[in-house]
């Protein structure tokens, strides 16, 4: 085997660039080749926030660099950068020219920061792994060089305060709804939330109050899981871990059930009946939709979705896969994790798939070449109706098994999604609306 795959659905590590754009203000400063930048701005395409895509300062590594080192020269465009952009935040990444080469860039970074500058630095060299990773890479490095200067360990924590680890910015379609919506119903229990992330965080400041959280929340199979042990080792906070997207009535009420039981127990004063009222009132008006969506069901069950292949992150494979069995009848079939998962996390995502249904098997493959997922489901047959939920890549694969199609993951050039959610009660309305929207644009 070559090692190359087709279809990548993720990108290497400097993708990570991502997460420093959304944050608000944040700039990231690229020590790499020309190309890198231009790549990442390609692959995520309407994700440029303040200052990211083809409009962030890069070194543009060259021979020269290669040959004398680069650490002038990233000291003059950190420099410019300050004159030209009126930033809160920077944060330099490494590419892979410079790591080969052997850049300090911890110097340069450390430098600045000395200075009063809020920067830091993270190596992102497109060869130590996928953007996945690099996620938890970037914002380690935010906390331990930035955030740990407003570390008072003597004070005491605030009990109802959570650090909210979950979508990863732009990889995600979804990120801006779904940490809206965990933001929304997170409060609704009681708990206050540093989201960190896009236009409902306070931005840099927010980030100066992490280690004040009394705990983090992980929703996520395995990335992040990094960012909330070295929080648990760093400062002592545990971590509330959810190992999928919750979606829709069951596993929303899941997920608040369980926090707010977690959060009782981790020292906040958390009136378990007003967040059980909470939880009845989203429940109540989510079935309220499902009821009146029940007489359509009947008039089109001939017509409508039978089964799903799914192709995406553990995540959502996971997660909508027990929404769509348990709560729309969509029956999944071969379901594909496309996102490189580490194979120490794999067993644990096969366990929770294992356990999706007591009456069938939901076969999930870990798959992150794309070429071959859609091999597999060319050569499947089921009877009924199908979808596919997966990305721009796999529009023509639903044309050819006369499938419905929906784009719900990365590269997505059919779709433009703003703030949508897919997780919690609302998502999970949104991902029904989409589905049998799809399905309906077929009659004519």
């Amino acid at each position: 085997m070559s090692g190359v795959i087709e279809q990548q659905r993720f990108m290497c590590a400097i993708g990570a660039m991502q997460t420093v754009v959304a944050i608000p203000k944040a700039v990231p400063i690229l020590h790499s080749g020309p190309g890198c930048g231009t790549m990442v701005a390609g692959f995520f395409e309407r994700s440029t926030g303040y200052s990211g895509g083809n409009t962030a300062p890069c070194t543009n590594v060259s021979e020269n660099e290669v040959i004398f080192g680069g650490v002038q020269k990233l000291e003059e465009l950190i420099r410019h950068t300050y004159q030209v952009l009126k930033s809160d935040f920077q944060v330099v990444l490494t590419g892979c020219t410079s790591a080969i080469v052997g850049d300090d860039v911890q110097q340069v970074a450390k430098q600045f920061a000395e200075a009063g500058k809020p920067l830091v630095f993270a190596e992102t060299a497109g060869f130590k792994g996928t953007n996945y990773e690099s996620h938890s890479v970037v914002v380690n490095a935010v906390i331990d060089q930035f955030a740990d200067k407003y570390a008072d360990r003597a004070a005491p924590r605030d009990p109802k305060l959570v650090n909210l680890f979950a979508s990863i910015p732009y990889q995600d379609p979804f990120w801006k709804g779904n940490l809206e919506e965990y933001k929304r119903l997170i409060e609704g229990i009681g708990l206050r939330v540093n989201v960190l992330f896009g236009p409902g965080s306070a931005g840099i400041a927010e980030w100066k109050t992490v280690p004040q959280a009394a705990f983090s929340v992980l929703i996520s199979p395995w990335y992040g899981l990094p960012i909330v042990q070295h929080l648990e080792e760093k400062y002592g906070q545990p971590y509330f871990r959810f190992p999928y997207v919750p979606i829709g009535g069951n596993e929303s009420s899941r997920f608040l059930r369980e926090l707010a039981v977690y959060a009782g127990k981790h020292g906040a004063d958390i009136n378990l009946d007003a967040a059980d009222a909470f939880i009845k009132k989203e429940e109540d008006a989510f079935y309220e939709e499902i009821d009146n969506l029940a007489t359509f069901l009947l008039e089109f069950r001939y017509g409508l979705p039978a089964f799903v292949h799914i192709l995406h992150d553990a995540g959502y494979v996971l997660g909508i896969s027990k929404f769509l069995l348990h709560e729309t009848g969509i029956v999944p079939k071969e379901q594909f994790v496309t996102d490189k998962v580490p194979e120490q996390y794999q067993a644990d995502i096969l366990k929770i798939a294992s356990g999706i249904s007591s009456k069938r098997e939901v076969p999930v493959f870990f798959q992150p070449d794309g070429g071959l997922a859609q091999e597999a489901i060319l050569n499947a047959a089921h009877e009924g109706r199908g979808l596919i939920i997966g990305c721009g890549w796999d529009k023509d694969l639903a044309r050819k098994k006369s499938y419905d199609f929906l784009s719900a993951a990365l590269p997505s050039p059919y779709r433009l999604v703003m703030t949508t959610p897919y997780a919690g009660y609302r998502g999970g309305l949104r991902l029904i609306e989409d589905i049998y929207n799809q399905a309906l644009a077929t009659y004519r």
